[in-house]
């Protein structure tokens, strides 16, 4: 059931020779061939635009109301590849083995390996488009340094990398859209996969403004619709982010990998309390700049600027003096829940760390820029005024939405940060083509499981969507779809689209009649708080044992007793929450069941009877080395596979940043 697909010889030659050796389809035959994309974030635009360059029917469906909105845009900090630029050490290898690492083990040797060999063409891509990287004198793209590597392989444009890379990637797909090969349908949303003979082939999506159900064929389908992390409520994700298209698949029979491995982000704006719905993620950029600290007395009601640089304790930086503040985001993550656990935190609810830029704003770009007017012995408020033009220019929409936020001006008082759930690294599986184990269904970007293992290093998220969709999917799709060239476009009115609108009706039909007393907000909130409670930054058995029978009888009472204004036939968001939050209450159940059974910790999955004396990560590899495949079998039943991960070239041990 879980054959990976990946192809036998030396690591560093596994793609080359799978790019020399897979079916082709010719010109001609690819203008006959219907392809469906789901989501138009990075992975999905990237993915619809290479395709229809080539000469397939592509037909790209997203919920907003332009593929602009993708949460793609939020992804500030920079995209990683390794160039070299620098001339610091850093080649293919060193991208492969540091992603291998921050997984913490626990991805596919073959699938990061690529992933590595063609980041480099990624930028050049970009490039060509007009992304406006940012320079260095010399000319060549700068480079910022990111957590969990010793080098300086991170590209950027200021604060919004992902911003710009989208537009790109939204230029090249509204091209194929003005040539005809790619038919647009926003604020639509997929709601089934219909599945005939076994193979996906085609969609049911809901017109979100007029209500009304559609069918569409497709000789294949491509999930690219991001994470799930809106299944703690209080996530960086954009609020629309879901997991329903995915849900959907694995409902249909798509075995859904990993979903217990969900990384907590460390620069996150703190809770302010119960009013918000949804955080806002300060860049890993800002730690390349920022150093992180608490007081070095416990329970310090001072303000920041009155401590003195004694009293302070920059605890990334002395637990981990070889990566100091750019450890790995898990590291960073437990690390400052740890001194706030012990009554270090700081701020009004105590739940936050310092991160302050004045060491560098002063030290590193202030007398850098002094320097360079040949001011000599410049005194501390020269080299501040000179230090801020250098960071405003580097992070400056960051800083001015960090003030926004919090009515503090962070080039004078250090911002407050605290760890929130941010990235999925679990997802639908799929195997070394990127198709899950449905043929003919494809997944791409955040929606599967693929390359991050238990930890995302930052900067690998734009790198992975952009690498499936440009580079992967447009070679791995014909060797599908060579075989599938003699099939007609099926007719929508076939018994499978019928069976599967109906099923999809009947479920609206019957949230709409529940007419409960109780939001559908408020049952997401509950579930959040349950899955950060007891599935979040730490897990223990006890904990998981109870998530699961309290999301259980929380679905039963939301299938009960919620409420949902308005008609069907209409344009009602309260009632596309209501799918949305449905399908999260399925998958949290999932995620926690998946924990209890990994009883180990790794990257962000942290057991808390699995660690070392001081506290890091400890794994299982004699009993854990492998992905976690779930396949649905009834309500509340699902089954496990496992796909064990063999590592011919890096030889796996306990993670060491210090």
């Amino acid at each position: 059931m879980l054959d990976s697909k990946i192809p036998a010889g030396k690591l560093e030659e596994k793609w080359v020779d799978y790019k020399g050796h897979c079916k082709l389809v010719n010109p001609a035959n690819k203008r006959k061939l219907e392809i469906i994309i789901v989501g138009t974030g990075l992975a999905g635009a990237s993915a619809a635009a290479a395709l229809a360059e080539q000469g397939y029917k592509v037909k790209a469906y997203c919920f907003q109301d332009s593929p602009r909105r993708a949460h793609s845009i939020a992804a500030q900090g920079g995209i990683n590849a390794a160039k070299n630029y620098q001339n610091d050490g850093d080649s293919v290898f060193r991208l492969f083995y540091d992603t291998i690492k921050g997984g913490d083990y626990r991805a596919r040797e073959a699938n990061v390996h690529r992933l590595a060999e063609v980041s480099a063409n990624i930028i050049d891509q970009c490039v060509a488009q007009g992304v406006p990287f940012a320079r260095e004198y010399g000319g060549l793209l700068n480079n910022r340094s990111f957590g969990g590597t010793q080098v300086k392989r991170t590209f950027y444009a200021a604060g919004q990398t992902g911003q710009q890379l989208l537009i790109g990637a939204y230029q090249a797909l509204e091209r194929q859209v003005a040539l005809g090969n790619v038919t647009m349908y926003n604020r639509h949303e997929m709601l089934e996969v219909v599945v005939i003979d076994g193979k996906a082939r085609g969609i049911i999506a809901r017109d979100l403004v007029t209500g009304k159900l559609e069918r569409h064929f497709g000789h294949a389908v491509l999930l690219c619709t991001g994470g799930y992390g809106n299944v703690f409520y209080l996530s960086t994700n954009a609020m629309g982010s879901n997991v329903t298209a995915a849900w959907k698949a694995h409902r249909k029979g798509a075995l859904f990998a990993n979903p217990c491995f969900t990384q907590i982000h460390p620069t996150c704006i703190p809770v302010t309390g119960d009013h918000q719905s949804k955080l806002t993620l300060m860049s890993e950029s800002l730690r390349n700049d920022g150093r992180i600290w608490v007081p070095k007395k416990q329970n310090d009601t001072r303000k920041a600027n009155e401590i003195p640089e004694e009293e302070r304790d920059y605890f990334l930086e002395r637990r981990y003096p070889a990566f100091g503040n750019l450890v790995p985001r898990d590291v960073a993550s437990r690390a400052a829940k740890e001194r706030c656990d012990a009554g270090y935190g700081v701020g009004t609810t105590r739940q936050a760390v310092y991160l302050d830029f004045r060491y560098n704003l002063i030290n590193k770009y202030g007398r850098a820029e002094a320097s360079k007017k040949g001011i000599q012995n410049p005194d501390e408020a020269t080299l501040v005024a000179f230090g801020k033009e250098v960071v405003k220019e580097e992070y400056g929409n960051l800083f001015d939405m960090y003030e926004k936020i919090t009515g503090e001006n962070p080039y004078e008082v250090p911002m407050r940060i605290y760890p929130a759930v941010h990235y999925t690294m679990g997802g639908l599986w799929v195997d070394y083509e990127l198709m899950t184990n449905v043929p003919g269904l494809y997944s791409l970007g955040e929606a599967n499981f693929s390359d991050h293992g238990a930890n995302r290093l930052g900067a690998s998220a734009l790198m992975q969507g952009l690498a499936d969709g440009y580079f992967v999917v447009p070679y791995t799709i014909g060797n599908y779809l060579a075989d599938e060239i003699a099939t007609k476009p099926i007719p929508v009115s076939h018994e499978a689209f019928e069976t599967a609108e109906k099923s999809v009706s009947d479920r609206i039909s019957t949230l709409m009649n529940i007419k409960g007393k109780q939001t559908v907000e408020s049952f997401h909130k509950r579930l959040g708080k349950i899955m950060w409670e007891k599935c979040g930054m730490a897990r223990n058995a006890q904990g998981l044992q109870e998530a699961i029978k309290e999301i259980q009888a929380l679905k039963k009472e939301f299938w009960s007793d919620v409420r949902i204004p308005g008609d069907i036939n209409e344009m009602n968001p309260e009632l596309d929450k209501a799918g949305r939050v449905a399908d999260f209450i399925e998958l949290g159940e999932l995620m926690c069941i998946d924990a209890l059974d990994r009883n180990e910790s790794c990257g962000g999955h942290f057991r808390e009877e699995y660690q070392t004396p001081d506290g890091e990560a400890l794994r299982q590899d004699d009993k854990h080395m492998y992905v976690a495949a779930w396949e649905m079998k009834g309500e509340h039943q699902w089954q496990l596979h496992k796909e064990e991960l063999k590592y011919d070239v890096i030889k796996p041990t306990q993670r060491n940043y210090k």
